[in-house]
């Protein structure tokens, strides 16, 4: 009797103090990645992403930690944020610039949904999805 196709999950957790120090973080997270054709892009979406929220989840505050799930299929490789703040509102969640030129905020958010393919959020706003497609490498 044949067997049903299971596709490949490989997931890894990350659970880290909420700090700024994130190069080392950085480099396990884009492992898999790292001959990816768009690997600056993926590091810069996911730098702004742990950088908000460290700063905006977690207040800045090293006691709290920051929770990384980074999850391979074999079409997608997805990335898991989760802060101990109180998440983003549902109104803010944009990805769309500030119309005002001098605004401070909002650009986060812009980049990071222009470097993944796809970008989700929990319900409560402080877990954020952020998913880049895998395209095969050529031989």
């Amino acid at each position: 009797m044949p067997r049903p196709l299971v596709p490949s999950l490989r997931w890894t957790d990350f659970i880290t103090p909420s700090t700024l120090q994130l190069a080392p973080l950085m480099e396990l997270l884009l492992e898999p990645m790292r001959r990816a054709h768009n690997l600056a892009q993926l590091q810069l979406g996911l730098q702004e992403a742990l950088v908000n929220a460290v700063r905006h989840g977690n207040g800045g505050d090293p006691g709290k930690c920051l929770r990384i799930r980074r999850i391979q299929t074999p079409r997608w490789m997805i990335w898991q944020i989760q802060d101990e703040g109180e998440g983003v509102p549902t109104a803010r969640r944009s990805s769309a610039l500030a119309e005002e030129p001098g605004c401070c905020c909002g650009r986060g958010f812009f980049l990071i949904h222009h470097c993944f393919d796809d970008v989700r959020w929990s319900e409560r706003g402080n877990r954020l999805q952020l998913a880049v497609q895998l395209r095969p490498e050529r031989g």
